[in-house]
């Protein structure tokens, strides 16, 4: 078994220039939580996970939580104040970066795998503990994307065989 035998090819794909905001509405009605970034070649350029665009959103380190008390019958609020007055709200403005093309947070540097990589390597790919890989582009000799292999494609292989084994030794 292979990338190709494993893969999926109706891959939804978007544009470096995409903006974020665009990105993030996708992303929001998608059964997948991240998207092949490829250029008008049709090249992998990146990836971009909802990771990546979360990320840009998060308070910064920072960032003051305040505890506020009320009488006893009522739990403790707390509140965030951002101490950076002259950064103020750099990573939190979400109209400061919707407009901005998703190839400013995708992940420039993707692993990719060709139709014949084989499943051990697959494996070895996504259990990676320095790298949390959850789906590999398969690419062919230019770069171009021919489909994706998801730690969810590779787990459904290893059902499928394990019922198939156990079916023949029935």
């Amino acid at each position: 078994m292979n990338a190709r035998d494993l893969m999926t090819t109706d891959v939804e794909t978007v544009h470096p220039d995409d903006e974020i905001s665009e990105v993030l509405t996708r992303l929001a009605t998608a059964d997948f939580n991240g998207f092949p970034v490829v250029d008008d070649d049709e090249r992998v350029v990146g990836i971009v996970t909802q990771h990546d665009l979360v990320h840009i959103f998060q308070p910064s380190d920072r960032t003051l939580w305040i505890p506020v008390g009320f009488p006893p019958f009522l739990e403790t609020l707390e509140y965030a104040i951002d101490l950076s007055w002259d950064d103020l709200d750099t990573e939190l403005d979400l109209l400061k970066h919707a407009g901005k093309p998703v190839e400013t947070v995708m992940t420039a540097d993707v692993v990719t795998v060709e139709p014949e990589t084989d499943f051990d390597r697959i494996l070895d790919l996504l259990a990676d503990d320095e790298r949390d890989i959850n789906r590999l582009p398969v690419v062919d000799d230019d770069g171009r994307l021919l489909g994706i292999v998801a730690r969810q494609d590779v787990l459904r292989a290893v059902r499928d065989e394990r019922r198939t084994s156990g079916e023949r030794l029935a």
